[in-house]
């Protein structure tokens, strides 16, 4: 097996989240680095790095015999063909990386399906620039019946596009009346997101007693997973069940710089987020601080993207059995400008009886009557107070 991995070269930003991230990202695609070359700067207009760097990582290519080098950043047709003019070998940049990764990690129809929308997403722009590139004109050749080779790879493109959107959308309209089902059946949704990594499948084997695969590697879990599990003695509601059951959800991972097109190519599975009653935002507490924040800053952006009702998210710092201190946790939480969260390992157990009190107090926080408006000329008067109090801010 080992003599399949091919050998490549990185180039990333010198900052150590970002080294190690990118890093986790090689791994994860079973490639081998045999070194690591750091640029401040990974958006120049030739190479996407600078002249100088690009020359020394050519030199070390024809030197080691590595097959591939691979960008830390989004590059252009145009970069990405002038690099491997110069280095000699196949380069590629964060995004087909990514998209490597999410192929090779996909199981279902669905998350292939949306894998292969995301791939046609990130080839479009580069169809007309390659072509252009590699003929030296904008109008390649002709095929069969007159038509510019270009167009006719391009009209394929979206019309394979097309044809994705229609299969995703038969399977969200399932996955809407699953959804109705569930609230017919008086089924609260729990739903697990946060970085790629975090621990959110290895919880859910814990919660749910069930068996998916964990690893260290980036991108584990690609497919949505919904599964029953009670919450115990905690009451969620007048009408619920003697085993008080909830659906926990486990989502894909998110990751930092995932391009616009690789979220809405996921949406259908993380709109599993958006109908939750409770999203559970799970952060790794033994990491580092800087890490911490980054990823934390990722998650809050991808689910604001995605139009979380903030409300829902109840934060969860995993890993507990690693830092063994609520102190430690409460440090965390307060650089974060975060008030409400729990610790947990689910390792342990350690803090599991909180966590789903926190979950049934919030279900039954949702499920409590909102009191009546107030009448039309109180609510103007209402309106208008808020309004004032938010400019004194």
């Amino acid at each position: 097996m080992s003599t399949s991995i091919r050998k490549v070269v990185l180039v990333t930003y010198p900052d150590d989240f970002t080294q190690e991230e990118a890093k986790g990202l090689v791994n994860s695609a079973d490639r081998k680095i045999l070194r690591v070359f750091t640029q401040k700067y990974l958006n120049r207009s030739k190479y996407g790095m600078g002249a100088g760097k690009a020359e020394e990582i050519s030199e070390f290519v024809k030197e080691s015999g590595a097959e591939q080098v691979i960008v830390d950043e989004h590059l252009t047709s145009r970069q990405m063909y002038n690099l491997e003019k110069l280095v000699g070998v196949q380069a590629i940049d964060r995004e087909r990386l990514i998209l490597d990764i999410f192929r090779s990690r996909a199981t279902t129809t669905e998350a292939k399906l949306q894998i292969e929308l995301a791939e046609i997403k990130y080839e479009i722009p580069r169809v007309r620039e390659g072509a252009k590139l590699t003929t030296g004109s904008e109008r390649p050749g002709k095929g069969g019946s007159g038509e510019y080779v270009v167009d006719v790879k391009f009209r394929e493109l979206k019309r394979r596009m097309s044809f994705i959107y229609e299969k995703l959308d038969d399977a969200r309209k399932k996955r809407e009346l699953y959804h109705h089902q569930r609230e017919k059946d008086h089924l609260p949704v729990v739903s697990l997101v946060g970085y790629t990594s975090s621990g959110k499948t290895t919880l859910f084997n814990l919660l749910t007693e069930e068996h998916k695969i964990t690893s260290s590697h980036l991108f584990t879990t690609l497919s949505t997973a919904t599964r029953a599990f009670p919450l115990g003695g905690i009451t969620t509601s007048a009408s619920a069940t003697a085993t008080n059951n909830v659906l926990l959800t486990d989502t894909v991972g998110f990751i930092s710089r995932l391009p616009t097109y690789m979220i809405d190519a996921f949406k259908s599975t993380l709109e599993e987020s958006l109908t939750a009653n409770v999203v559970l935002l799970l952060i790794d507490a033994s990491e580092d601080m800087q890490s911490i924040r980054i990823k934390y800053m990722t998650c809050m952006q991808i689910l604001e993207e995605l139009k979380v009702d903030k409300s829902k998210i109840l934060l969860i710092f995993t890993k507990y059995d690693k830092v063994g201190s609520e102190d430690a946790i409460s440090q965390i939480a307060d650089s974060l400008g975060v008030h409400e969260r729990i610790a947990i390992s689910a390792k342990t157990g350690y803090g599991m009886h909180k966590m789903k009190s926190s979950i049934g107090q919030r279900l039954n926080e949702m499920r409590t009557p909102q009191p009546q408006p107030p009448s039309s000329s109180t609510t103007t008067t209402g309106r208008s107070a808020t309004t004032s109090h938010g400019q004194d801010k």
